[in-house]
């Protein structure tokens, strides 16, 4: 299915980056801000997209990746092995993932 007709993977996260000012992105399938449903190159820091994710140390990114494993500043919450559409245990995996993304804070 094309990235741009799968609501899952224009709209839900798919994994965030870390950006050199310290803030994060939250990325979709296509490695795009969520909701951006585009071919054309995105330039993150001429979109008000990052942001100062409070509370966000080692240990929950370790939570927020599939593997459990951290490289580099880009976390993947789900991979083509675990794609939370495909099963129901892959969604509650996912559903985990948002609760703890959805349970931080923003700060400035």
């Amino acid at each position: 299915m094309s990235t741009h007709t799968d609501f899952r993977a224009v709209y839900f996260p798919y994994c965030i980056e870390k950006q050199a000012n310290g803030n994060w992105v939250v990325l979709n399938r296509s490695y795009k801000p969520v909701g951006f449903n585009t071919d054309d190159f995105v330039t993150y820091e001429q979109h008000p997209v990052s942001a100062c994710l409070s509370g966000l140390g080692p240990a929950k990114l370790k939570k927020l990746s599939y593997s459990g494993e951290i490289e580099g500043d880009r976390v993947y919450l789900y991979n083509d092995g675990c794609v939370p559409t495909s099963s129901a245990a892959n969604m509650k995996l996912y559903l985990e993932k948002l609760k703890i993304l959805a349970g931080l804070s923003l700060s400035r």
